[in-house]
């Protein structure tokens, strides 16, 4: 018996699984579900008050080229293509074993949950990946999300769920990317958009009066919902506020693990193993400040996961023989993320995933001059952000657009009209100023450099050309756009109409991509490449099979689901490694 036993040191009734899961986001209920669908007992234990980890407060999508909802839509590819865009994309850093893992088993692994669980699937056929200048990379038929649920139908379950991000939702409400997020866009401009909306807010006020909390589950919320009620159903244990504190380890081989619980430490035992799914070290300051480029201090950076996502599972494989893998090309999956100080004296994270594509907005560094492609993705954003900045200055950069833009489609956590600016002004967040050069003297921005900027973004951009970067020549860049807008380029407008506002943009991040390695089937491995027996990981407690590159959207969650579903699917005996 190892160190981390510590034995005699619990009091309370003991527990005994086949397999035992620690963490309870995608990849952790994905790892349960499957397990408990092929016959083993399976304990899910989760260190917060409620389930969902980071999934809850994501969008939700998952990208898993071969999929069958991409297939009966008529879309049929070999896996040869994205395997090849995957391979130009991450480079050095291209695993071909885990990659081949991965698209083997993703579409399978849709079909396994569709065919056999709760979990229904809407189809993201239309998203492009992100960088079609690669070879291989696709315009369509690569991502699914779960279906809308309604909450009535969970139960008493629906309690124990974490609900969506405060600064992602509209007082509590997820909204969903595509038709549903295009009709709040546009509820000013559309009585389809319009009634739509109005059906929308009216049934969430009820469900706010009857429940107190959103009723119609979409986005990650509605991911983790369906993949807890399929838990529930095949009778995986779920235990809350149950943080795990250190494995058993007997003869080498992990076999359980140590858990708090209201009633004081529990032991419980695993056959087959544990899985490490607890949500990586995004809330980890010294693994923050060791790991992260240009935050020496750790707040610096601005992670998106709950605080719950601190590490507990990357240290607990350390504690067994695994090996954190630093070797990627970025530790976390950048996001370009503004501080919301709310009314109650909080201050929020809001991830700006939508505006910076839309025609009308420029994103500016200190001096005022642009630094990228605004439309491409987020990860790339903060990337050249964090590139671009000179040593000793702060990363950050401020968005920046005129009036038309900001009560069309709201700027960061400002909401398009109708919905009012004045909060946002008079808590600092939102910068006004009825020229070019009050508002670069309100951010602190550099005048001449901001003026000279917006003068000649705007020359081009009233011929919807942007010759600096190339905004809107992508598919990615045009799906992000605005499909109404009457000029030629969904993603470029003048900057014209006074007054003017920016919002500040610091560099955060979805979640990690540093983590433990791992092989095919998941499990954890050693210095020397020898397996942990008995231990996997997956989520984001798993070093990322991309590498620390961002290909296209969803590339946290379907990798992270798939992993899971093949280690369950290992722990039960079903794959060889």
């Amino acid at each position: 018996m190892s160190h981390a036993q510590a034995p005699g040191a619990t009091t309370a009734a003991e527990l005994s699984c086949d397999l035992l899961v620690i963490g309870s986001g995608a990849s952790g209920l994905a790892a349960a579900v499957t397990a408990a669908h092929h016959g083993l007992k399976v304990i899910l234990v989760e260190k917060d008050a409620q389930l969902g980890g980071a999934t809850a407060w994501s969008g939700g999508w998952l990208w898993v080229p071969g999929n069958p909802l991409a297939q009966r839509a008529g879309i049929h590819e070999d896996l040869q293509q994205p395997r090849t865009y995957l391979q130009h994309a991450l480079g050095q850093h291209f695993d071909a074993a885990r990659v081949d893992a991965f698209l083997a088993h993703c579409g399978p692994m849709v079909g396994f949950f569709e065919q056999h669980t709760a979990l229904q699937w809407v189809d993201g056929n239309a998203i492009p990946d992100m960088h079609s200048h690669l070879p291989g990379a696709g315009t369509q038929g690569h991502q699914v999300a779960a279906a809308p649920l309604d909450g009535r139908t969970l139960g008493p379950l629906i309690h124990r769920l974490r609900p969506t991000m405060r600064e992602t939702s509209f007082i509590g409400m997820p909204i969903m990317a595509g038709a549903d997020l295009a009709a709040f866009l546009s509820l000013t401009r559309s009585v389809r958009s319009f009634v739509h909306v109005a059906r929308r807010v009216s049934r969430h006020l009820v469900d706010l009066a009857l429940h107190g909390r959103a009723m119609q589950l979409v986005n990650g919320v509605a991911l983790v919902a369906r993949l807890a009620l399929s838990a529930e159903r095949l009778g995986v244990q779920m235990l809350t506020s149950a943080p795990a504190r250190r494995l058993r380890i007997e003869g080498g081989r992990v076999c359980g693990a140590v858990v708090d619980s209201a009633q004081g430490e529990r032991v419980i035992h695993a056959t087959r193993g544990v899985v490490l799914a607890a949500g990586g070290f995004s809330h980890d300051l010294a693994r923050r400040r060791a790991l992260v480029p240009r935050a020496p201090r750790g707040d610096e950076h601005l992670p998106l996961p709950p605080p719950g996502c601190s590490g507990d599972g990357i240290t607990l494989g350390e504690s067994a023989g695994g090996v954190l893998d630093t070797e990627l090309a970025a530790p976390v999956a950048w996001a370009p993320v503004s501080r919301v100080p709310h009314a109650d004296g909080t201050v929020g994270h809001f991830p700006h995933i939508i505006d910076r594509g839309k025609p009308g907005v420029i994103g500016v560094l200190a001096d005022g001059r642009r630094f990228v492609n605004e439309a491409d993705g987020y990860h790339d954003y903060t990337a050249a952000m964090i590139a671009r900045v000179p040593p000793g200055q702060e990363v950050a950069s401020w968005l920046v657009c005129d009036h038309r833009f900001i009560r069309r489609y709201g700027l960061g956590h400002v909401r398009p009209f109708p919905l009012p600016l004045g909060g946002h002004l008079l808590s600092g967040y939102l910068k006004r100023g009825q020229t070019i050069d009050a508002l670069a003297r309100a951010c602190g921005i550099d005048e001449a450099g901001l003026a000279d900027t917006v003068r000649a973004f705007n020359h081009h951009a009233r011929l919807g050309e942007d010759p600096a970067f190339g905004r809107g020549r992508t598919p990615f860049n045009r799906r992000s756009g605005d499909a109404r807008h009457t000029g030629p380029n969904p993603c470029v407008a003048p900057i014209a109409q006074a007054p003017f506002y920016a919002v500040k943009v610091l560099p955060g991040s979805f979640g990690c991509f540093a983590g433990l390695k791992t092989d095919v089937s998941a499990c954890v491995l050693r210095a020397d490449g020898s397996v942990v027996p008995g231990l996997y990981a997956v989520g984001t407690d798993q070093a990322s099979v991309m590498g620390g590159h961002y290909p296209s959207g969803g590339i946290n969650l379907g990798p992270a689901m798939t992993f899971g579903h093949i280690a369950g699917l290992h722990a039960a005996g079903q794959v060889q490694g």
